[in-house]
């Protein structure tokens, strides 16, 4: 199984974890059951995953990230160091609300800045981009790019995560886009 993947000495993956080929998990993280990790992800220092957390390949879960049961995370997003998921909307210490847990979706391509906190029950599209430090409360649409507390739409990004113009054209891919009923759609793709 370890001829597979990287798992540093300090680091713990129960037995009933899948771990993909080529992953790295790194200093002090833990890998809690029934999780499954994809191929060539990089799980950074003090991450917490599961149980039953589902993380797609290519991913990048920075330094002290918790992803908690209900979280299913798509290929290739990235999650900004010590960015913050819930899994319950209403918690109390002396309650057990395990039952209550929201599932939380991050699609294909997302990227979730630094210190962002993201509440429980959303779905957060394919290639947006969440700016450092933005709460998230509702779902955010592909390709849209939110900032703020709470979060709000402020433009559109690109697959390549450039904030588009006017033109609605990535300058590093020459990709084009176009905007229908407030959604951002991809033009010929």
């Amino acid at each position: 199984m370890l001829d597979n993947y990287f798992l540093h000495k300090t680091s713990i993956v129960s037995d009933d974890s899948t771990i993909g080929k080529d992953t790295k998990i790194w200093h002090f993280s833990h890998i809690y059951g029934n999780s499954v990790l994809g191929k060539n992800c990089i799980i950074g220092q003090n991450v917490m995953i599961g149980p039953e957390v589902t993380l797609g390949n290519g991913c990048k879960i920075q330094n002290n990230v918790s992803l908690y049961k209900g979280i299913i995370i798509e290929d290739n997003v990235f999650c900004g160091p010590s960015c913050v998921f819930t899994n319950v909307k209403t918690p109390r210490a002396f309650i057990d609300r395990s039952k209550e847990f929201s599932n939380t979706i991050i699609k294909n391509g997302a990227s979730i800045g630094a210190n962002s906190t993201i509440i429980c029950g959303v779905t957060i599209g394919q290639f947006a981009l969440i700016g450092a430090s933005a709460l998230v409360t509702k779902d955010v649409l592909p390709y849209s790019l939110v900032v703020g507390i709470p979060a709000r739409h402020i433009g559109w990004v690109s697959e390549a995560g450039d904030r588009l113009g006017k033109d609605l054209t990535c300058k590093r891919t020459g990709d084009q886009f176009q905007e229908i009923n407030k959604k951002l759609y991809k033009k010929n793709g």
